[in-house]
């Protein structure tokens, strides 16, 4: 296995701005972002309304915090096979800029500091979850699934759901069946959007023995598992509809950003089959758009209720 490679010249001492945002990378900055867009909507649909804006600052950093130490937990678990990928030849861990007990401190600090910070300001209910999001991605996702099984990002993917439902509970103090169905849509949408991102990066899971559905079955199995689960997001979408009353704004936003997520998984498929050229990251920016585009009508919908 290869070794770390340190991009220090010898005997430099990394500066205080490159340590920060070493740390910083650490967290997953990308994947952060993308579970705090679903956070701050929910948040709003549970309140039928604008919630108390204190209420929204603390859950969203608690909630950045226990994604970021999520993230970091895996950086450090995975340093072995990151060191070999080309995809993460840039994280911290491999270019030397942290070393591997100031990233396992840092990850332990981030999820001790959030679940403090959300039992104390937030809710009791609302750690918990974000406690169970870590143990999830950690244990199950990183060290059970991962490295064994082509269904690791399926079952996986459950820990990313967890943000809507600590939104929820973070206003509500409670669970039901909306928060059941915003977790579900997050769910089927996990397989569809880092599926196309495992065909692009293939023979990188490939150069460390990690069984993505890609590596085992090829791009048109994978092109027909994502329009299955693309279909089902849709599907599972609609029925927030009828669930919690949703009104044009979303109903509008759901038909037709789905449609062109349709689309766009329905012509990776055809291009697959053919033969043609694939490009799968079509699939995995349209997947991020629109569940931008969903989550941010969930947000406006209770506001502009018609």
């Amino acid at each position: 296995m290869d070794v770390a490679v340190d991009t220090r010249l010898p005997g430099e001492r990394i500066g205080f701005v490159r340590k920060a945002r070493a740390y910083f990378a650490l967290t997953k900055p990308r994947v952060m972002e993308l579970l705090l867009v679903t956070t701050a909507p929910v948040m709003i649909l549970a309140q039928g309304g604008i919630p108390n804006l204190w209420l929204v600052l603390w859950t969203l950093v608690g909630g950045a915090l226990s994604a970021g130490s999520a993230g970091a937990f895996n950086c450090y678990i995975d340093r072995d096979i990151d060191r070999v990928m080309k995809r993460t030849s840039k994280r911290p861990l491999v270019t030397g800029e942290l070393t591997d007990r100031e990233a396992l401190v840092f990850s332990w600090v981030l999820g001790v500091v959030s679940t403090l910070m959300l039992s104390l300001l937030v809710n009791w209910l609302a750690a918990a979850l974000s406690v169970a999001a870590i143990l999830f991605y950690v244990f199950v996702y990183t060290l059970l699934l991962k490295r064994r099984t082509p269904q690791n990002i399926v079952w996986g993917g459950a820990a990313g759901c967890m943000p809507v439902l600590i939104g929820w509970s973070a206003v509500t103090g409670s669970l039901n069946w909306v928060p059941v169905i915003l977790f579900g849509i997050v769910f089927l949408w996990t397989p569809p959007h880092y599926w196309p991102l495992s065909m692009r990066y293939r023979a990188d899971y490939a150069s460390v023995n990690v069984p993505m559905l890609a590596v085992v079955r090829g791009r048109t199995v994978v092109g027909l598992q994502v329009v299955l689960y693309a279909w089902a997001t849709i599907a599972c979408s609609l029925l927030l509809i009828p669930v919690a009353h949703m009104g044009i704004i979303y109903s509008v936003a759901a038909v037709v950003a789905g449609g062109w997520f349709i689309y766009e998984s329905h012509r990776l498929y055809s291009m697959s089959i053919r033969h043609a050229e694939v490009k799968p990251m079509r699939v995995f920016h349209s997947s991020i758009s629109y569940l931008t585009v969903l989550f941010v009508a969930i947000g406006i919908d209770p506001l502009l209720h018609f």
